[in-house]
């Protein structure tokens, strides 16, 4: 409703309303000023909190970053490892073959060697059989026209397999 000029208002009441108001208005600024600073204060805790949340982001980036920095010089590592293994077992294997072939080059050697001696050696015993065996000869032809011999043998009776058994037999 429309107040109308001819309503009385009471002047004391008015008085008492208008006092009122300027003393709940310093209040209500007050509280005003109070969610004001308690707003920057929110903020600031905010901004704080948010700062201390990067920062532990940054820390754990920097962690996993060197985890996975560890992680790949492990590897590396290993994989260095395993080339030096692999190198070290051709060495071996080089060597081994190396030493098989001295081996070898020794054994020849030796057996051509023992060859010679054993040639050396059947040539003595195949001058002791033909001296042997002339000598029988001569005696045989000496006792064959003096007295036959019965069991005087010939040159082509020796063979060099009889010739060892001969000499143990004596």
């Amino acid at each position: 409703m429309p107040l109308s000029s001819n309503v009385m208002v009471d002047k004391a009441r008015l008085n008492e309303l208008v006092a009122q108001l300027r003393m709940e208005i310093p209040q209500e600024i007050r509280r005003a000023e109070e969610m004001l600073s308690r707003k920057d204060d929110i903020i600031s805790s905010a901004v704080s909190e948010a700062n201390h949340s990067r920062q532990n982001l940054e820390q754990e980036f920097r962690s996993r970053l060197n985890d996975h920095e560890l992680s790949r010089k492990a590897e590396d590592m290993l994989r260095d490892a395993e080339a030096r293994s692999r190198r070290i077992i051709e060495q071996a294997e080089q060597e081994a073959e190396n030493r098989r072939n001295q081996a070898d080059a020794y054994a020849l050697r030796t057996l051509r060697e023992l060859e010679r001696e054993l040639s050396a050696a059947t040539g003595s015993v195949r001058k002791g059989i033909d001296v042997l065996a002339g000598s029988a000869l001569a005696a045989s032809a000496q006792s064959a026209s003096a007295q036959p011999k019965p069991d005087i043998p010939s040159p082509e009776d020796f063979a060099p397999e009889d010739i060892e058994e001969r000499i143990r037999m004596r």
